[in-house]
């Protein structure tokens, strides 16, 4: 948090930046600009001051300084160095320093708000992205990081056209659409929401529809007791419960209605609603989809209970009995959501990725490489589905194709970004170069692994054993 001094001293360094800038003092306007936004970062108002004086000292030429082109190479190196040890401060500053030479570099802005976004300063890391969605609207990820911004800020409408432009970028990302839709079934419920409030007891300027619509989890608690009063617009339950009295033919409140109990992890009262709207929609294939989202998520939170019930005591056969069906169910019933919308969503890598995953865990190495195989083709599973190809020809006693794979993930792979299957690819290269006498190149990827992770395994074993 800034200090109330370093506060005062950032306001008095924008007064005379603006001061500068009504005299065209551009470098001096920026320099003072800059310091402002050292001592105040969360200032969104100093940055967005900062910006528009670099526009005008560049005269809106939309490249910046025609000279400083490897002073900015430089500062990107010290960006990436920064980011990699989480040092968000830095990242900052140099992406700042950066954008006082080209404030139109998309990838400047997007840096500078992904740090904002770490260091909690939302607005700046809101506008950042903003600024580089407008100097490139190619890039999906600007988008999707925008409208994750967007939706924890309560702006629903906004982060569902950011994700909806993601899927017009990648029209196969199964994510995307996802998002899209849940977006959708939210903003519906809000507006739902506020229109209650609105109709029952004025809504008040200032706030949300989701702020306005909804009553505390305590409030709801207490009403249920008879302790506080249950009105219109003072549950968003008792609310939604009036409307399916009202208007019970009407899918959308069932829809808000499971919406509301999912949120409150309610699952069984949510799986519930969902039906009844799935039926009366006329069996909706995307509300049938959040009727299996929901039987997954309560498989998965009783894995999680039986397994801390075995954890809790080892020796119990019955705990483990259940930990070892709820498994199997679980992995069962994925398998099958899963299998279905790979036919419903043929285009869509990522679900095959994931089927073949499951598969994987199953030992079922035939259905997992043909699955993997076309999974490849999207680049951002890539090099994670290239190693678990890999996996499935090793496991399958083929070894020149499971090389084969591995090395061609390696080269995308990064400690840094991905590091477990980075320490993977190498450590089952090593196995294999081992296996076949080749020592010099199982020593290399063993000596990779121990450059990151010295405790990784049996592999010290393995290179001292070479």
């Amino acid at each position: 948090m800034t200090s109330d001094k370093n506060k005062k001293i950032a306001a008095d360094c924008w007064r005379r930046g603006n001061e500068a800038l009504a005299k065209e003092n551009w470098d001096y306007s920026i320099d003072m600009f800059t310091t402002a936004v050292k001592l105040e970062p969360e200032a969104l108002l100093y940055r967005q001051t900062k910006r528009g004086a670099e526009r005008k000292k560049y005269g809106d030429n939309n490249s910046g300084s025609k000279m400083g082109v490897l002073k900015i190479t430089g500062l990107k190196t010290k960006i990436k160095n920064s980011r990699r040890k989480k040092d968000w401060v830095s990242v900052d500053q140099y992406a700042e320093e950066g954008l006082s030479i080209n404030p139109w570099d998309p990838g400047l802005n997007a840096e500078m708000a992904e740090a904002c976004k770490n260091l909690g300063y939302e607005d700046s890391a809101i506008f950042g992205y903003k600024m580089a969605i407008e100097n490139d609207k190619t890039n999906k990820g600007y988008y999707t990081d925008l409208g994750l911004l967007l939706e924890e800020k309560g702006e629903f409408k906004q982060a569902r056209e950011c994700w909806e432009m993601a899927l017009k970028l990648d029209p196969v990302d199964g994510d995307a659409r996802s998002k899209v839709t849940a977006l959708m079934a939210t903003e519906t419920r809000v507006r739902g929401g506020y229109e209650g409030a609105e109709n029952s007891s004025g809504a008040k300027k200032g706030q949300s529809a989701y702020d306005e619509g909804r009553a505390t989890r305590e409030q709801r608690q207490q009403a249920q007791k008879g302790n506080a009063p249950d009105g219109p617009g003072q549950s968003l339950e008792a609310d939604l419960q009036r409307a399916i009295r009202k208007e019970p033919e009407n899918k959308d409140h069932y829809l808000r209605m499971a919406d509301f109990y999912r949120r409150e992890g309610k699952l069984p009262e949510a799986k519930e609603n969902y039906e009844k709207a799935f039926e009366l929609s006329g069996k909706d294939a995307n509300i049938g989809e959040q009727i299996e989202d929901i039987e997954l998520e309560k498989l998965r939170e009783q894995l999680v209970k039986a397994r801390e019930q075995f954890n809790a005591d080892r020796e119990n056969a019955e705990a483990k009995k259940q930990l070892t069906l709820i498994s199997k169910a679980l992995i069962k019933r994925e398998i099958d959501v899963m299998s279905r919308r790979v036919e419903r969503y043929p285009a869509d890598l990522r679900i095959k990725f994931e089927l073949a995953q499951r598969f994987i865990r199953l030992k079922k190495w035939g259905q997992a490489i043909s699955l993997l195989q076309q999974s490849v083709k999207d680049t951002r599973i890539s090099s994670e589905a290239l190693v678990a190809l890999g996996k499935c020809f090793y496991a399958e006693k083929k070894k020149e194709l499971a090389k084969r794979q591995f090395e061609k993930a390696l080269p995308s792979l990064s400690p840094d970004d991905k590091p477990d299957i980075y320490k993977e690819a190498h450590y089952l290269l090593g196995r294999l170069y081992q296996e076949s006498g080749e020592k010099d190149k199982a020593a290399d990827h063993y000596s990779e692994i121990l450059a990151v992770d010295y405790d990784y395994k049996d592999v010290k074993d393995r290179l001292e054993g070479l």
